[in-house]
């Protein structure tokens, strides 16, 4: 059964693979919490407080792996689903996953910026940020900035235009913000949406915003790439003496195919019937 689903694993894309390790961590923070083995997640989640912050910078990757409960996780990873199906369809892997995570990276900024210029109680998730939002929003923001009038067919019943769901979802976050509810984490959300518009802007300018940060992480991840054990091996170059060589030992073989089309030929017709330039080359060997 392992290697079953080892198999289907590896033949997810990328966001299918995202999709499952986010799964597969909200269930291992449940068992972790259920059987009191500690609170790790508090290492990944993202602080508000800079100070904090400075000791878990990988927490601004982090945070968007680790959810609040199933709601949270099942909404998050359905609009993750769709979204990289349309995007997916256009654009490099590597392109989505710059908006993704560049999204995440903008929400996680924006929220900790927010924090220490807003009062303590503007934020209702206890001055911690995590969830998958913010790059759910840019990808949401890029695709409907990038392609507004692309449709999606909810619930096969009718179809929706990507662009009237992205201002739906903003309204909701902008009251919902402004009302206290969670601002935090909607603070987020307007970070991964800015984010997303702006880079679908720039890519419609024929800018991709994302070449930096796509080859900070290509350096990253190569530092965990196993090394290869094989060798380079380099042909070496024939030296001048074999090529003479060569040479010579075909002159030789050249000169007694025609010693022995000649003598071929004598001992059919009689040596008169050698050409000038025949009876030459013959004399000449024959002094050789």
């Amino acid at each position: 059964m392992f290697n079953d689903l080892k198999y289907k694993y590896n033949t997810l894309n990328s966001f299918g693979k995202l999709i499952v390790v986010n799964a597969v961590i909200f269930i291992v923070l449940l068992l972790i919490r259920a059987f009191r083995l500690g609170n790790f997640q508090s290492y990944f989640i993202l602080p508000a407080d800079f100070g904090d912050f400075i000791l878990q910078p990988w927490s601004i990757i982090t945070y968007s792996f680790i959810h609040i409960g199933l709601w949270h996780l099942l909404f998050n990873m359905l609009l993750l689903y769709y979204l990289s199906r349309v995007c997916l369809n256009l654009f490099r892997v590597k392109t989505v996953l710059n908006i993704y995570f560049l999204g995440v990276i903008s929400g996680g900024v924006l929220f900790m910026a927010i924090a220490n210029l807003w009062p303590n109680d503007f934020f209702g998730a206890g001055g911690t940020l995590r969830g998958a939002s913010a790059g759910v929003s840019a990808l949401l923001l890029f695709v409907a900035a990038y392609m507004p009038n692309s449709e999606i067919r909810l619930f096969g019943l009718f179809n929706i235009k990507w662009k009237y769901i992205a201002l739906v979802f903003v309204s909701l976050d902008l009251i919902r913000m402004l009302l206290g509810l969670n601002s935090g984490g909607y603070v987020s959300h307007i970070g991964g949406y800015l984010l997303g518009f702006y880079y679908a802007k720039q890519l419609l300018a024929g800018k991709d915003i994302g070449k930096g940060f796509e080859r900070l992480m290509d350096a990253l991840m190569s530092l965990f790439r196993p090394k290869s054990n094989l060798k380079t091996v380099h042909r070496k170059k024939r030296t001048s003496k074999t090529s003479s060589k060569t040479k010579t030992e075909f002159d030789t073989l050249n000169k007694q195919t025609q010693i022995d089309s000649i003598l071929d030929k004598i001992s059919k017709s009689g040596y008169e019937s050698l050409t000038a330039k025949e009876k030459e080359f013959l004399f000449r060997q024959g002094k050789k």
